[in-house]
């Protein structure tokens, strides 16, 4: 899969290597080329002008929505990490799409709930802590413009989602959303095989 994609530059393929020697284990919340190269596709396709990103961890994710943006459009990146967000700072500018991502460090519910209510965002992406999924999708989703897309991550955890024996605080709020958005009328949605699960919500009417 990840040869038959469009190929990856020297500042993904560096971040990479800088994410892996500075998080260690934590290495593994990077998202992979592919599901890069599928946001860059999604965001560009969307049309977006307003983007927002739940997660940042080092960057990848942002400079991949990033590309998919016209030139005027901004990305409103959420994350509590200063030190990891810094090495992501670096990597957008290098990247030449430091002037488009607007990072807020904070509790990303807050600065959510701090956005005004009208239906502008036309593209968003939750890769945060699981928990807080059902909360994320709920202030984004309502956001989202007519024919915006919400993108959401690790929506297998491990194929654990799927099997009722797991019952752990995530792996419950993420097997309820995936419910929720699959009933939800304000959307139509496709769940994917990519990495870990990814799930595409298209705002309707």
């Amino acid at each position: 899969m990840l040869t038959h994609c469009s190929p990856v530059d020297e500042v993904l393929r560096d971040l990479v290597v800088r994410t892996r020697e500075e998080t260690g284990g934590a290495a593994g919340m990077q998202v992979s080329h592919d599901e890069g190269a599928l946001l860059t596709m999604l965001a560009r396709m969307s049309g977006a002008r307003l983007a927002l990103e739940v997660g940042v961890f080092t960057g990848y994710s942002s400079i991949c929505i990033a590309r998919g943006l016209p030139p005027d459009g901004r990305l409103l990146a959420c994350d509590v990490s200063r030190e990891w967000t810094s090495i992501a700072r670096n990597y957008w500018e290098r990247a030449g799409v430091a002037d488009r991502i607007d990072l807020r460090i904070g509790p990303a519910l807050e600065t959510l709930r701090a956005l005004p209510a009208e239906p502008v965002v036309g593209f968003a992406f939750i890769d945060a802590d699981k928990v807080s999924y059902p909360d994320y999708y709920e202030e984004v989703v309502t956001r989202l413009s007519p024919g915006g897309l919400v993108v959401l991550d690790n929506v297998f955890l491990g194929g654990r989602v799927f099997d009722p024996a797991f019952q752990d605080e995530a792996q419950v709020a993420v097997r309820g959303l995936n419910e929720t958005i699959a009933r939800d009328s304000r959307v139509e949605s496709v769940m994917l095989p990519v990495r870990d699960g990814v799930t595409i919500a298209r705002r309707v009417g």
